[in-house]
């Protein structure tokens, strides 16, 4: 098939151009992303295999929609590509980057999202995406854990993995990610955090100030301030950054999956972890961008919902017992905090 892709357009900020293969690149990494991601899960899970499903969008472009159900650690996971192009560029977007109104667009990322069936092995989420619209290209994303009963060490793990990543490009990245991912995961319904969150960016062009949520009083907010605005860094340097944080999460997250995918467990643990996916359900539906553009975009719902959990559960007015590791994830491990100065 082949593929038409909207016009490219000179910029006239001071926003590095991309090279003319920019989309071709980043395509075949997130494809390769993909593909390295389901091996390395399929290795860990033991008995599950990815299912692919291949679809096509009427109005351009389509993806690979890969689901693994009933694995040995793995009730249910989903790890997703897609590139998607067209005229029309959704409002999410254009709210943020008005300057991208009246351009083609073209968008293409990694997502995953994993429900293990031990309560003591975390959910755990990624997203990695490109845009492109006329004058203006960034690259956005981030991933971010979220576990049922609290293990410091599995936690101080993972964001250490994350912020190696992170340093091999700038040492601010981290701070500020890691900040605004604490913000971005937030259910402001519930006043609580997903989990114990990772890293997490969008907008990110090279130029200017590294942190571009809606907040103006954050800690991310007021940290990246306090950074200042960096050294303009071009398309190639943004880009190997994505792809190192996109290389990370198989070391981030494997090594936890060994480690506790053997605990025991037993009816509590499982209608708290139930009880828990619930929070995941209404973030994704209410707050998450990926879902919210997909829809917006006319993508393929049943890959958009993919990140759901295959089963769940509310309860009315729920508290946690006094003392319990239950509670001690709502005292503490849905806060913010400082993982890797952990005393």
């Amino acid at each position: 098939m082949v593929k038409s892709f909207p016009d490219k357009k000179s910029s006239n900020s001071q926003r590095s151009l991309p090279p003319s293969d920019s989309r071709q690149r980043v395509s075949e990494f997130m494809k390769s992303l993909q593909d390295n991601i389901c091996a390395g899960l399929e290795a860990v899970d033991g008995e599950g295999k990815f299912q692919e499903d291949s679809w096509v969008r009427e109005e351009g472009g389509g993806g690979r929609s890969r689901v693994l159900k009933a694995g040995g650690v793995f009730e249910q996971g989903g790890v997703n590509f897609s590139e998607v192009w067209g005229k029309d560029l959704p409002p999410s977007i254009l709210v943020q980057r008005p300057e991208a109104a009246g351009h083609g667009f073209y968008a293409t990322g990694t997502s995953m999202v994993l429900h293990p069936r031990n309560p003591y092995v975390p959910t755990v989420h990624l997203n990695y995406r490109y845009f492109e619209a006329g004058p203006v290209w960034w690259f956005g994303g981030g991933i971010d854990l979220t576990p049922y009963y609290p293990i410091v060490e599995d936690v101080v793990q993972f964001h250490q993995t994350l912020k190696d990543a992170c340093d091999r490009h700038h040492p601010e990245y981290y701070p500020v990610f890691k900040l605004w991912c604490d913000e971005y995961f937030y259910l402001k319904h519930r006043q609580e955090t997903r989990g114990v969150g990772g890293v997490f960016f969008d907008y990110q062009d090279g130029t200017g100030k590294l942190y571009h949520g809606p907040s103006a009083d954050s800690p991310a907010h007021s940290h990246s301030d306090a950074v200042g605005e960096l050294e303009p860094r071009n398309w190639e340097q943004v880009f190997a950054f994505v792809q190192d944080c996109g290389n990370a999460f198989l070391p981030a997250y494997c090594p936890i999956v060994e480690r506790r995918q053997g605990t025991e467990w037993g009816d509590r643990e499982r209608h708290f972890q139930l009880y828990r996916r619930g929070r995941y359900v209404e973030f994704n539906l209410i707050y998450d961008r990926g879902t919210i553009f997909g829809l917006q975009t006319n993508g393929r719902t049943e890959s958009i919902l993919m990140s759901l959990p295959p089963m769940v559960r509310w309860e009315y007015s729920y508290q946690p017992e006094a003392g319990t590791p239950e509670a001690a994830l709502y005292e503490t491990f849905l806060k913010p905090q400082d993982w890797l100065n952990w005393h």
